[in-house]
């Protein structure tokens, strides 16, 4: 007889995702994430696999999560400039140890660059879809005379998308809340009509 899971799936996830964001695939140990999900090394098996497949369901899940975020913010404004602003402003925590983790998601393009098809597949999953409508509130903000008629909407969206990962990574070396919102106002700032 198969003995009923004694764990919360989920909220072990959640858990096991907060250790990969803080400390990376590489430096997390099996052990970690034991401690963390609080269940046996036989439970993790059974219901994630490996660490490995465990930390590709982590990955996935924030960067669902996050980029959700990311569009509600984006989307939340009538004002497209006032979107883009909610959205690079939404990446900078106030709580010092929340903002010290940076991005899960930038942190393992810095971990495995471009080497690992899995992730650079997970990758493709969201990045697009997030361009896709940076585009189109750079356009319609030009359209209402908020954003400069002489920007490349694509060109400026993939700026923002570069913008947003400085931020974070920033965020992740240690910068403060109060000079990480001033750096995404400047960027905010360029995009103006003059």
């Amino acid at each position: 007889m198969v003995r009923p899971r004694e764990f919360d799936r989920d909220e072990a996830l959640g858990r096991a995702t907060r250790v990969f964001w803080a400390k990376g695939y590489a430096s997390t140990s099996t052990e970690d994430l034991l401690d963390a999900m609080n269940i046996g090394r036989q439970s993790l098996y059974n219901a994630f696999g490996d660490k490995r497949k465990l930390y590709l369901e982590a990955l996935e899940r924030y960067q669902r999560e996050t980029n959700a975020g990311h569009l509600e913010r984006l989307n939340g404004s009538a004002s497209p400039l006032g979107g883009i602003e909610a959205l690079l402003l939404g990446l900078i925590s106030m709580d010092d140890s929340v903002r010290a983790l940076g991005c899960m998601g930038v942190s393992a393009v810095c971990e495995f660059g471009a080497a690992d098809p899995e992730l650079v597949m997970l990758r493709s999953k969201v990045g697009p879809r997030l361009f896709r409508r940076l585009v189109e509130r750079i356009r319609e903000g030009q359209a209402c005379g908020e954003v400069d008629l002489a920007i490349d909407a694509r060109e400026a969206a993939a700026f923002l998308q570069m913008a947003m990962q400085g931020i974070q990574l920033r965020a992740r070396a240690g910068g403060d809340a109060k000079s990480l919102r001033a750096l995404a106002r400047f960027a905010i700032d360029r995009f103006r009509s003059r």
